[in-house]
């Protein structure tokens, strides 16, 4: 069989412009929510700075913070409505990120002015520009590329402007320069821990992204399947009846798990129901047999398809539902499913029609043949039996009736029954059709039967509408078989399972981009302008595709993920509603969790190199960062134990323990606790800890250096770089994304609070110490005195630092729930995922179970495959035995009665045995069996169909063990048959006639496709059961050979006559002896 999803994918298709696709996804899902995130925080930013000018007392003195503030202001609001209505494209998303920047960066640099101006500390605005680098990896939607050259760019202007106004330019100092690598190794971690934040973003991003097209294209398989599924299985039997087949099969799918075959007793149900007031119709092709012994086997098929399916048209016109094709004979029933009042009418239309049909074809083609038409109007029992190689079926004895009337007819009339004319309403004229004078079983009944009178006989022939018949040389060089197909070609008829090769899917694979199918900007908003350049057909397709997706990437956007409605998550907080769900959410593995830990103590690395650079070198400091080293350390060789050790066996614990970093919810979150934790406390608890006389008073000179008496850097320039150590410390915590998104809140929080009041305290300590009393400082400044005010005021440091933690509080607090909910999402889009996958391989295991009970394994392939050039089946072989094995006692056992419900009793046995039958099949010492179909009580199979036909691919031993293996099949049918009269209290015996030699196999129909035999071997196998004994095996003399050859015993029956081969010799297989002979067949 072929691999899973050949039933409509093809590799070779153009789909939708998925890069594209991509990038709207990223805009709408990721880009857009996260630029409103930053767009909020920054005007939330201006409005603080402009109530910290106004709470200043003096705000004319801070006049260009507030026009700038203003101005940025009006700048965020306006993109934030533009971006919230999704009225920007992406070029223009991209263009009002720079201009977000430079806002930012502009401010950024009116606050430098603003402290240099007053001579206040310029270095407390460092965490304003390490901000400012942030959030151009995390929140800004540039391309890493773009981000990286915005992130340096930034860091590096602010470097110089920094050593232009503390003038290291113009007088070097060692202090500032170190001062300035402090900052450096801030922006650098900056720089890093924001770039480690965008690589896991676009990583999930992407991931995402996949696993939402998978689920759409696995969703579009899943419809179509269902599509294909129901057109193939109403291709095989009525709704009515194929709707609870599909149910049993699907649940008996889930149940056993069984993908290829049913259970034993899957289908002993019986669906059978029963009809009134239906007329069927018999009819057969009078001469095809000669006919088709000239055709090649694609012209027999090619010529059966158009004959048929131009039936078909006829029947479907008329009301008519087609039953089943055997061999040249066609039979069909009006009434069925729903009863209809002009049942007979429609039935003998019909039969006109058909005879029409044929009579344009012999005109046409100069080819003797009519046809033969019958018809009887009364009840039938109508469904499927057995569990294989289901074909819709009607049973009855008005079914018999009518098949004795298509016998009994004329050729090029219909044939019709007393019950028939009553129903007929006078619709048409009839004469007396004499059916009794041809056959006996209709004289016996005294069934008065009628020719119908086409009243298209009556009229003058129109002008001719065929093709004109070949005259002269031309129909002496063409053969009737080729005059036939060619005439027929005309007709049209559709190929069998035409709908299952229409590649109406989207490839499984990822899609490619077609050729002047990318647009150059993609709006947020969902409109775009049509591709004149491609089809209508491709166009609407690839259409509903892009309709699909982008309502799936509109319903993936966060833009309000914490208030919108959802049917997976609460209205507010981003937790599933489902509580299983929510706890294998958390509990879930996560990937590459180890490069959190990897990146945590990177940044602990840049926070120790800026207390090593900047702060008093006390034993304090030595022992806290460590004891942090120290854990990290364990922490780093914990996680990557597995990595490095891969080469010591003798430390298999410590690797198992490192590999359940990622795996264990219980080990991780212990480490990511102890190491955000020991950041946290290590980027603050040095401030206490230091000794204030080592501080020295300050001293000002404008030029923003300030140094101690002792020569060390001075309070005000350090403590920006404490507030620097703290914001590292909280990017830290975030860098663990995901991690708990409420334990994140939770240690943000708490650690906000103890800055907070860290810096409050030793604020309070370090003024009082430098001589700033702030009970006598309004006693000690007149307001003429013309004293400098001290360079660092209390209260304007303090609300400076206060203001930077609350910002990047409140940053990563909203950058960490956008997070979260991408994490949930990618997890919900992978369950979702696994379940649409699940579900479609089980339609899809229905649809090739389905379709393997219509047509042999390896046919199937042929129609589920790829072979798009060659859509018809047909193949001939050399050696086939095929095998008819009937039940002719049933005929008597079935009665129409009250007591069996008018013999639908007498058909469940029927099924029992069938299905019974059908259960052999499964037997691998069977597997070169195949069942072709029942006919009545009936039943007929073929061995040596499944492999490559010709000689060279079929040695004389493989062919001979197929006439073993069916007779071995014959005698297990008579066991079989055994065992059910035991149970059932009956005597049945089986009749079977086997022959073996040339046939020709193809599949026909395209309303109803069935796979079917054609040749003399199967005709003269019909004719060896039809003219057997029960409970005997008749054989030809031929097969009768190859059977003593290995080693079976037949007893010669002698000369019998056969319809149309007149008198051959036949043999009996002896059963007896074969039960243990006739063993070599493997």
């Amino acid at each position: 069989m072929p691999a899973k999803g050949c039933y409509f994918l093809n590799e070779g298709e153009e789909g939708p412009d998925q890069d594209a696709l991509y990038e709207k996804y990223r805009l709408t899902s990721q880009h857009g929510p996260l630029l409103l995130t930053l767009l909020v925080v920054a005007a939330a930013a201006c409005i603080a700075l402009v109530a910290i000018a106004f709470s200043s007392g003096d705000p004319p003195a801070h006049q260009a913070v507030l026009v700038t503030a203003f101005l940025t202001l009006a700048v965020f609001v306006a993109l934030y409505v533009l971006v919230y209505v999704e009225c920007l494209v992406r070029w223009w998303l991209w263009a009002s990120a720079l201009l977000i920047w430079a806002c930012l960066v502009t401010l950024g640099y009116v606050l430098v002015y603003d402290s240099w101006r007053k001579a206040a500390c310029v270095w407390e605005q460092v965490p304003y520009f390490l901000f400012v680098v942030f959030v151009v990896y995390t929140l800004l939607p540039f391309s890493m590329r773009a981000a990286v050259v915005v992130g340096v760019l930034s860091s590096i202007s602010h470097l110089l402007v920094l050593g232009a106004l503390a003038g290291v330019f113009s007088t070097p100092s060692i202090h500032v320069g170190l001062q300035l690598l402090a900052a450096a190794i801030i922006f650098l971690c900056g720089n890093l821990t924001g770039a480690f934040h965008k690589h896991q973003l676009q990583d999930a991003s992407r991931d995402l992204f996949t696993y939402t097209v998978k689920c759409i294209q696995i969703r579009r398989k899943l419809r179509i399947e269902k599509r294909q599924q129901e057109n193939l299985l109403l291709s095989i039997l009525p709704a009515h009846i194929s709707m609870g087949m599909k149910l049993t099969i699907i649940e008996r799918l889930k149940e056993h798990g069984d993908r290829r075959y049913m259970p034993d007793n899957n289908f002993h149900s019986l669906y059978v129901r029963r009809h009134q007031n239906v007329s069927i119709l018999y009819a057969d092709i009078v001469g095809f047999t000669r006919l088709a012994s000239d055709c090649s086997p694609k012209e027999l098929v090619v010529m059966l398809n158009e004959l048929f399916g131009k039936f078909d048209q006829i029947a479907k016109a008329n009301e008519c539902m087609r039953i089943k094709i055997l061999g040249d004979c066609y039979y069909c029933v009006s009434g069925l499913p729903v009863s209809l009042p002009t049942h007979a009418r429609n039935c003998v239309k019909m039969g006109l029609d058909m005879c029409e049909a044929i009579k344009q074809v012999r005109e046409a083609t100069g080819v003797d043949i009519s046809m033969r038409v019958g018809i009887h109007s009364g009840n039938v029992l109508c469904g499927v039996i057995g569990l294989r190689k289901w074909q819709y079926d009607v049973w009855s004895h008005d079914v018999s009736l009518a098949n004795r009337m298509e016998a009994a007819g004329v050729p090029g009339r219909v044939h019709i029954t007393e019950a028939t004319l009553n129903h007929l309403d006078k619709a048409y004229e009839v004469e007396d059709g004499h059916g009794q004078q041809r056959d006996p079983y209709l004289k016996e009944m005294n069934i008065h039967t009628y020719l119908v009178i086409d009243p298209r006989s009556q009229q003058p022939p129109p002008p001719s509408q065929h093709l004109p018949k070949p005259k002269g040389d031309a129909a002496l060089k063409m053969r009737a078989s080729v005059r036939m197909t060619r005439y027929l070609e005309s007709w049209g008829a559709a190929r069998p399972f035409a709908h299952l090769n229409h590649r109406e899917s989207v490839s499984s694979t990822e899609t490619p981009v077609p050729k002047g199918r990318r647009p150059k900007a993609i709006p947020l908003r969902r409109h775009r302008t049509p591709d004149r350049s491609a089809s209508p057909k491709g166009r609407s397709e690839d259409d509903s595709y892009d309709d699909e997706m982008l309502s799936a990437i509109e319903g993936l956007s966060s833009t309000r993920p914490c208030c919108s409605k959802s049917d997976d998550f609460y209205t507010f907080g981003s937790i599933f509603l489902e509580k299983g769900f929510e706890r294998e959410y958390r509990l879930a593995p996560i990937p590459r969790a180890r490069h959190y830990f990897a990146c945590a103590s990177l940044v602990f690395a840049c926070i120790l190199l800026v207390h090593v650079l900047l702060m008093p070198r006390t034993a304090a400091l030595g022992v806290s960062f460590g004891l942090v080293a120290c854990v990290l350390g364990l922490v780093l060789g914990l996680c990557f134990a597995d990595e490095f050790l891969r080469c010591c066996p003798a430390w298999a614990m410590l690797r198992a323990i490192s590999e359940r970093v990622e795996t264990h919810p219980l080990l991780r979150l212990s480490l990511a606790i102890l190491t955000v934790g020991s950041l946290l406390t290590i980027a603050i608890i040095n401030l206490p800890l230091s000794p204030l006389p080592a501080l020295g008073a300050p001293a000002g000179n404008g030029t923003g250096e300030r140094t101690g008496s002792s020569g060390e850097t001075a309070p005000c320039a350090l403590l920006p770089y404490y507030t620097c150590s703290c914001i590292l410390a909280f990017i830290a915590c975030s860098v663990f994304l995901r991690m708990s998104l409420e334990l994140k809140v939770v240690l943000l929080t708490v650690a906000l609070v103890a800055y907070l009041v860290f810096f409050h305290i030793s604020l309070c300590s370090w003024w009082d110490c430098c001589g700033y009393n702030l009970s006598n400082l309004n006693d000690t400044l007149k307001p003429n005195d013309t004293l400098s005010p001290p360079a660092c005021p209390w209260s304007g440091l303090r609300t400076t630092i206060s203001f930077y933690l609350v910002l990047f509080y409140t940053t990563l607090v909203m950058l960490s729930r956008q997070i979260d909910y991408y994490c949930r999402l990618d997890c919900l889009w992978k369950n979702k995922f696994k379940k649409e996958q699940e579900e479609f391989e089980t339609m899809e295991n229905v649809n090739r179970l389905l379709l393997e009970n219509v047509l042999p394994a390896h046919v199937a392939a042929h129609f589920i495959g790829d072979k798009l050039n060659e859509d018809w089946y047909h193949q001939s072989y050399d050696c086939v035995c095929v095998m008819f094995a009937s039940v002719p006692d049933f005929k008597v056992f079935y009665t129409e009665c009250d007591i069996n419900k008018e013999g639908l009793e007498c058909l469940r046995l029927l099924n029992e045995i069938i299905a019974d039958f059908d259960e052999l099949l499964l037997k691998p010492k069977f597997s070169s069996v195949e069942k072709i179909k029942t006919i009545g009580s009936t039943y007929m199979a073929a061995a040596g169909l499944s492999g490559p036909s010709g000689h060279e691919n079929q040695d004389l031993e493989r062919q001979h063990a197929h006439v073993g293996t069916t007779v071995e099949f014959s005698i297990a049918l008579m066991n079989k048959l055994d065992g059910i009269n035991r149970h059932s209290f009956n005597s049945f015996r089986l009749r079977v006639g086997i022959n073996h030699g040339p046939v020709i196999a193809g599949v026909i129909g395209a309303r109803k496709p069935q796979y079917d035999i054609w040749g003399n071997t199967v005709n003269v196998a019909s004719r060896m059961e039809s003219t057997g004994e029960l409970g005997k095996i008749q054989v030809t003399e031929e097969t009768c050979t190859i059977l003593q050859g290995l080693g079976y015993s037949c007893e010669c029956r002698g000369l019998i006559n056969v319809k149309g081969k007149g008198e051959l010799r036949t043999y009996f297989v002896c059963t007896d002896t074969a039960k243990f002979q006739g063993l070599g067949l493997n």
